[in-house]
């Protein structure tokens, strides 16, 4: 008993998740006896979760965004040849080198703008839903089917603010991006394709983080039994198991990172030489598109840096989330003796 069970789908944000980001603010379990370490103290109160999932969704998304930078390039179908890389160290140095050094952070701050409020509402309604769903499914129990239905629907909000900021930052990292700024790629993006070009990835993006959680989930608790079976405070077993658990599920699910990638960015060159005239929308032409353009080969375009970016991004995240609820049990305890 009090070992709590992480399996929601987080969404990792429009900023995939590149990743989707574990949770970092633990849901409360009720309390054991003896309040094991595992779970969070039930007096947590929303506005802890909020804090805590903005500060690590914030950090998630920021801290290897130049790598998110060269996996939207990576991930391009018909990549102009001043921007063809072979690895993520190349890429970088080409582009501080010829771009200007801060070129690899360009849209850091729309992304910042989406992490916070994303990552805050996700954890309110993980929590809430959470809560009331147990308390009907086991009368207060732990039930795995309450946190799957609340992770699901935590998602969907979560990726609904995080798309629009996905869609602009994406177009602010392409190579040669007309946008001088954020707001500019807003008011451009409305004006020419219209409100639904922020959302036209959506269906894509959900449908990566759901496997993208499960493996992810899945992993990290295998992990954790393998090398912390005891499941105590341990930053290092927390470190390793978040980083090995975010490149399994980066690696699995690219293939929908590289579609998503194609429905933001509307590639010209690549729908210029498909002769296709408009807008590229839906999940399945966009599956055949990258196919007939690059292949099986072209859906793994960018896993090295999507593997790069998110293993760091999943330990953060992880081992801030398992800080938190370490730090808030123990002030607990202490309170109480």
């Amino acid at each position: 008993p009090g070992r709590m069970e992480l399996s929601c789908g987080v969404g990792s944000g429009a900023a995939a998740p590149p990743g989707p980001g574990p949770p970092p603010a633990a849901a409360p379990a009720p309390p054991m006896e003896g309040e094991e370490y595992e779970s969070l103290p039930s007096g947590a109160s929303l506005g802890t979760h909020m804090m805590a999932g903005a500060v690590a969704g914030i950090m998630e998304h920021t801290v290897m965004y130049p790598v998110d930078s060269v996996k939207t390039r990576m991930q391009s179908l018909q990549p102009d040849p001043k921007a063809q890389y072979r690895s993520v160290y190349e890429a970088l140095k080409k582009i501080v080198l010829t771009e200007g050094f801060w070129r690899p952070l360009r849209g850091i701050n729309v992304t910042m703008l989406g992490a916070g409020p994303a990552h805050a509402m996700y954890f309110a309604c993980y929590e809430k839903m959470k809560k009331s769903l147990s308390d009907i499914i086991q009368h207060g129990g732990n039930s795995h089917l309450a946190n799957g239905i609340a992770g699901s629907v935590a998602t969907l909000l979560h990726d609904a603010v995080m798309n629009p900021a996905e869609v602009v930052k994406q177009r602010m990292q392409m190579f040669n991006s007309p946008y001088k700024s954020v707001l500019t790629c807003i008011r451009t993006v409305q004006k020419t394709e219209g409100f639904g070009a922020f959302y036209r990835s959506y269906t894509t993006q959900l449908t990566m983080n759901v496997p993208f959680q499960a493996i992810h989930f899945i992993t990290y608790e295998f992990m954790q039994e393998q090398i912390n079976p005891r499941r105590e405070y341990n930053p290092r077993s927390h470190i390793i198991s978040g980083a090995v658990a975010g490149a399994v599920a980066a690696a699995a699910t690219t293939p929908l990172d590289v579609c998503k990638t194609l429905l933001n960015t509307q590639e010209n060159m690549a729908l210029s030489s498909m002769n296709i005239t408009g807008h590229l929308s839906g999940m399945v032409n966009a599956f055949k598109t990258v196919y007939q353009l690059g292949g099986v080969p072209g859906y793994f375009k960018g896993v090295q840096a999507r593997v790069i970016y998110q293993m760091p991004s999943t330990a953060i995240a992880w081992s801030v989330y398992e800080f938190f609820k370490y730090f808030l049990t123990k002030h607990k305890l202490e309170k109480r003796t």
